[in-house]
């Protein structure tokens, strides 16, 4: 399994970080984990296979990690690689998101369903204990302190214990619980400290659930601006000695 980060950033504009989403390339598909304004073009800098991508991921209605979608959905309608394309686009995600699109689509009268592929969105309760997001991918959820829909995720392979993306939370022991001995974790980073919204993390945080999970990797991402001058990992070091890799755009990861 191959991870794009695509935007380790955050709502607030910045020159050298997109806002939030993650490509996901398996042995079964293609996978997008959120979907912010930028992540269309992101895709296409990256030189990832976006027309042909199988399955996105939404985890809260924030838009720097959802505003995305339309967007993306209108321009694969004028897009060569997909002309030829007939298999679905899987759409899951937390409670809202359809009516979020449908509402777009009906104010634009953009036809964003009206593809040469079927395009199925899938809403996830959070009591869902188990489903594929892609053939031999299990996916389960759990609800974060974030907003009321939004929704940690881990993907379970025959070979990966687990990939656990928290998207936007506060700190929840569940969540560390969710996250245990998975292969990696990729895990928001907000702030260095003294964080001014309860329902993210700052450092300190960070790394309470990472003791807690002890993921075999940890990356951290959703990166305000006041990290540009600091040196995340080495802070990191100083609270858990395990493996700690501060995204930023375009790296690249072998999920083992």
């Amino acid at each position: 399994m191959q991870l794009v980060v695509l935007g380790s950033g955050t709502s607030v504009f910045h020159p050298r970080r997109a806002a939030a989403a993650f490509w996901l390339e398996t042995d079964s598909g293609s996978l997008l984990l959120d979907c912010s304004a930028d992540a269309p073009h992101r895709m296409a800098e990256e030189n990832l296979d976006w027309p042909n991508l199988d399955a996105i991921w939404i985890s809260h209605l924030h838009l720097d990690h959802c505003a995305g979608l339309a967007p993306f959905l209108f321009g694969i309608k004028w897009a060569e690689g997909a002309r030829a394309r007939t298999k679905p686009l899987h759409i899951f995600g937390c409670a809202g998101i359809e009516k979020l699109l449908r509402s777009i689509d009906d104010a634009a009268r953009a036809k964003l369903f009206e593809q040469r592929f079927p395009v199925e969105i899938q809403e996830v309760a959070a009591d869902t204990r188990g489903f594929e997001l892609l053939p031999e991918i299990g996916a389960e959820v759990l609800p974060t302190p974030h907003r009321p829909e939004s929704l940690a995720l881990r993907l379970t392979t025959k070979e990966i214990k687990g990939l656990v993306y928290t998207s936007d939370t506060g700190f929840s022991e569940p969540v560390a619980q969710f996250a245990h001995h998975c292969n990696l974790l990729i895990l928001e980073c907000s702030f260095f400290r003294n964080k001014p919204a309860q329902k993210h993390l700052d450092l300190a945080d960070a790394m309470r659930i990472a003791q807690l999970a002890q993921p075999r990797k940890l990356l951290l991402t959703h990166l305000y601006p006041e990290w540009d001058e600091i040196d995340l990992e080495s802070e990191a070091k100083n609270l858990w000695p395990g493996e700690t890799i501060a995204a930023y755009d375009g790296l690249r990861l072998t999920v083992v």
